[in-house]
C-alpha cells in the first residue's frame, strides 16, 4: 500500500523483496482477509479508518490477484515478475553502454556468484537478476529463522546487495528519464 508505493519510487530492490514478503505473509494467513485483518491490519495504531480500509482493500486485491494468477501456494504475482523483467532489460542496457562502466564492473564482480546460484537451482533456473533476488530473499528467510549463515554466503550477499543497489539507483534515474537520453 503506502509503504509499497513509496518503496517502489525510492528503491525498486527493497520494493521487490517487500512484495515477496507480502506474498508469503498472505500465504501464511491462508489467503484469508479476516486473519490478515486480525493479525496485521488491526495492529496498526494511529491510522485513520480510511487508511485502515485502504490497507484492507490492498490486501484483498493482492489475495484476489494471487488466486487468479494461481500463485496461492508459491510463485510471484505478475506485477512482481514485471519488475524483474524491467530490471533485466535495464541490466542489459547498462552493461552494453560504455557510459556505465561502473555498473558493468559491479555486474562482472557479481557474475561468479550469479553463476553459482544458478548452478544450484536445478530445474528452477531463473534469470540473472531474479537469481540475485532469490539469493537475498533466501538469506532473509534464513535470518528470520535464526539459522546460521556461512561467511562465504554473507560475502556473496554483500556483493549481490551492492550490485542490486546500483541497479536500483539506475532504475530510479531511468524512471526519471535521466539515462540513455543524451548522444551515444
Amino acid at each position: 500500500m503506502y509503504t509499497a508505493s513509496e518503496k517502489k519510487k525510492q528503491n525498486i530492490a527493497e520494493y521487490l523483496i517487500y512484495m515477496w514478503q507480502i506474498e508469503d505473509l498472505i500465504r501464511a494467513h491462508g489467503l484469508d482477509i479476516d486473519k490478515i485483518q486480525e493479525n496485521i491490519i488491526d495492529k496498526y495504531s494511529g491510522l485513520t479508518d480510511a487508511q485502515l480500509k485502504d490497507m484492507r482493500d490492498w490486501y484483498e486485491s493482492l489475495i484476489d490477484m494471487m488466486r487468479r494468477e494461481d500463485v496461492d501456494k508459491s510463485g510471484h504475482l505478475q506485477i512482481n515478475k514485471n519488475v524483474i523483467i524491467q530490471l533485466d532489460d535495464l541490466n542489459a542496457q547498462l552493461i552494453r553502454d560504455h557510459r556505465y562502466a561502473d555498473y558493468a564492473a559491479q555486474y562482472y564482480k557479481t557474475l561468479p556468484y550469479i553463476v553459482e546460484i544458478r548452478s544450484k537451482a536445478g530445474e528452477n533456473k531463473a534469470g540473472e537478476i531474479e537469481s540475485c533476488f532469490n539469493a537475498l530473499y533466501g538469506i532473509l528467510l534464513l535470518r528470520l529463522q535464526g539459522k546460521e549463515i556461512s561467511k562465504e554466503t554473507l560475502e556473496a550477499a554483500n556483493q549481490i546487495s551492492r550490485f542490486l543497489a546500483l541497479l536500483a539507483k539506475y532504475y530510479v534515474k531511468d524512471q526519471n528519464n535521466e539515462l540513455f537520453q543524451d548522444n551515444e
